[in-house]
């Protein structure tokens, strides 16, 4: 990244504050935010949330360093944070801290993996533990993502951090024995048995339970059939 390729946003200073101020500046088509840093004391600006979303859209999103361009001077910065409205989704609010070219950043960049793990095609599961890397570069190396090749991986193997081809620069901010990608075996469904009669269980179909009213018990319904005709031929003596 060179310093043409950095958009500019131009941004205006801003003395007021409180929420009656942020209402009047979404009206107008701005929003409220702030600029700090090392060097700069905490400045009240405002923005255009259209520009803004577009940068958050762009290839490196947040990660993108931008020249915010105030009346009176310009500033290279990046998005550390913004709000957006909990229903309406828009911008409500963002944070900009400063960049020094020659000061080194701390962020967070995408991990992507490439290739398809011999270990998922015999049954393994990818999978993978850290969906972005965090990483520290000066503002303009900062990558637009990061690779790991899992095609050579078999079911229990996985990619560290040393492992991953990091550009001129850049350096990892985790242990280089951390795992960021590996192939596991399946998780097995448990099978629960069921007891009949347990508690919580229902009867088993066709069981009548032992006592309950008009139930008959097993193997009672031909005897007491058969009891009929011996009371007939009582009668009959």
């Amino acid at each position: 990244m060179t310093a043409v390729q950095m958009p500019t946003l131009k941004a205006q200073n801003r003395v007021a504050s409180g929420k009656a101020e942020a209402r009047r500046l979404r009206r107008t088509g701005f929003v409220p935010a702030v600029a700090y840093g090392k060097g700069l004391p905490a400045t009240s600006i405002s923005v255009t949330p259209k520009e803004v979303a577009i940068i958050l859209k762009s290839e490196r999103g947040q990660n993108t360093v931008v020249e915010l361009e105030l009346e009176d001077r310009k500033i290279l910065a990046m998005i550390r944070d913004f709000v957006l409205h909990p229903v309406k989704r828009h911008l409500e609010h963002i944070d900009f801290i400063e960049v020094k070219l020659d000061k080194p950043v701390d962020v967070n960049v995408p991990l992507f993996t490439t290739g398809k793990a011999v270990g998922v095609t015999a049954g393994g599961v990818l999978r993978i533990v850290y969906r972005t890397v965090p990483v520290r570069c000066l503002p303009d190396r900062i990558p637009v993502k990061l690779e790991a090749d899992v095609t050579h991986l078999e079911l229990g193997m996985h990619v560290s951090t040393q492992e991953l081809k990091l550009p001129e620069g850049v350096s990892v901010r985790l242990p280089p024995e951390q795992t960021l990608v590996a192939v596991v075996a399946p998780e097995k469904e448990e099978v629960v048995e069921v007891v009949p009669g347990a508690p919580g269980t229902a009867p088993v179909a066709g069981a009548a339970a032992a006592g309950a009213p008009g139930a008959a018990a097993a193997g009672g319904a031909a005897p007491a059939a058969e009891a009929a005709p011996a009371k007939e031929d009582k009668k009959k003596k």
